[in-house]
């Protein structure tokens, strides 16, 4: 037997094995956790996995070229490098820009602009760089920074802008953009949650120098770990190679020698440095201070096969968040609606919602009462990143009395739209909703 026929045996029996172990998922209201992110998936990762795992090329392989090619084309993008995860990404993103090898660098004791309400892994890389973070706040309903008052923050040490789509809901994009040329300034898109959303016809992450994104589990499609940052721009992609790759020299997208282990790459010996021998390979020549980040080629594989669903994952994504607006659209005395901007079109990560401080309850109120009845909630994750234990001490500069990223420590919280969230469990949480609710009538 050949290992063609061994193979078709083995992705047989994962088919089999996908069978059962579906005949024993059952929802029951109640009794299964209604979970606000998961990942979606079917036989076929299963397989594609396998197939990687039995060709054990368990460095970056075949997969990672098939899930860039694909990843480039559904984005309309030049460049795509994967990472180990979307917090790698965005401190890649935010390192590629201190390279010498550009004619403006950042440098030492710059100012980047970020939200006040963010994810820790938005904010570390700014400060690992040694950069300063300056905090501006957001809007109550997009709780996006309000573009117009970027301005309002930008100084003589300003130099890039990096923003969250929080929760893929678009920031203001064109009106960011021009500031930011106004103004010499880089902008980074952590597009983490918000694949799939577009702002004026163009997909989020595409806009700035770099647009970041995480594949982890509760995201839009998922490598398990994993992540990737995309450019257009060759030299930063390079860069942004170098530093991924332990900081060396070679940073070819594509090497020869995982196509061909036995070829000789025409240019490893021919690298010329100023303190390094004339034959040095280029190989093991560092031109930044690097790291090891990447994945493997089985995570690859996954995402490979999760993007080729991810069309149906947008739509059911949309359905989710169009059914909780309606239910949650007849108590807007009591919660702050998500709203987003005239040209946004959001392929949402979850649904937030903020408890009026007038209500007749507080936040924890209801949240306690989902949890309690298996419905997941979270936080608007860090809310006013100043006020977390790790960031007390760091030197920054803020905008403002940062207002409403209080508001949202105080009163925000978000559950799922995930395709994970069927019909059975999306008419669970309604009802759970509607009896909260009845009791405030």
């Amino acid at each position: 037997m050949d290992k063609r026929k061994i193979k078709e045996q083995i992705f047989e029996k994962i088919i089999e094995y996908y069978a059962l172990k579906k005949e024993e998922e059952r929802f029951v209201p109640g009794e299964s956790k209604v979970h606000f992110a998961g990942r979606v998936y079917d036989y076929k990762e299963m397989i594609t996995m396998v197939d990687a795992v039995l060709d054990f090329w368990l460095t970056l392989g075949k997969y990672d070229r098939l899930f860039r090619d694909a990843f480039s084309k559904f984005l309309d993008v030049k460049h795509v490098i994967l990472v180990n995860s979307g917090s790698s990404a965005n401190l890649l993103a935010i390192s590629a820009l201190k390279s010498s090898q550009l004619e403006h660098p950042l440098k030492k004791g710059e100012e980047v602009i970020t939200p006040a309400a963010t994810f820790p892994t938005t904010l570390s890389p700014i400060i690992k760089n040694n950069l300063i973070p300056v905090f501006v706040d957001i809007e109550l309903g997009t709780y996006n920074i309000n573009a117009k008052e970027l301005e309002s923050a930008i100084c003589e040490k300003t130099r890039a802008i990096f923003l969250p789509h929080t929760l893929g809901n678009p920031n203001e994009m064109d009106v960011i953009m021009e500031i930011a040329e106004e103004n010499n300034l880089y902008v980074i898109e952590d597009a983490c949650d918000a694949l799939g959303s577009k702002y004026d016809g163009r997909f989020l992450g595409t806009f700035g120098d770099f647009g970041t994104f995480s594949f982890y589990p509760a995201h839009h499609i998922t490598m398990g770990e994993g992540g990737a940052i995309v450019t257009n721009n060759d030299s930063l992609s390079s860069i942004v190679h170098s530093m991924r790759d332990w900081g060396r020299a070679c940073t070819c997208p594509e090497c020869i020698l995982v196509k061909d282990p036995n070829a000789m790459c025409p240019r490893r010996f021919s690298y010329k440095t100023e303190d390094l021998p004339e034959d040095y390979d280029k190989r093991y020549i560092y031109i930044h201070e690097g790291y090891n980040l990447k994945p493997t080629d089985i995570q690859a594989a996954l995402g490979y096969e999760q993007l080729k669903k991810f069309p149906d994952f947008m739509k059911k994504r949309r359905q989710n968040f169009e059914i909780l607006y309606d239910e949650f659209s007849k108590y807007e005395d009591y919660f702050i609606l998500p709203y987003s901007l005239p040209k946004s079109e959001p392929c949402w990560f979850a649904f937030p919602i903020t408890v009026r401080e007038n209500a007749r309850f507080k936040r924890r109120d209801i949240v306690q009462f989902l949890e309690r009845n298996n419905i997941e909630t979270r936080l608007l994750f860090a809310g006013n990143i100043l006020n977390q234990p790790a960031y007390k001490n760091i030197a920054y500069r803020k905008v403002g009395n940062l207002a409403n990223t209080n508001k949202v420590m105080k009163h925000t919280f978000f559950i799922g739209v995930y395709p994970g969230i069927g019909e059975e469990e999306m008419k669970y949480i309604l009802e759970k909703i509607r009896e909260f609710m009845w009791r405030y009538k």
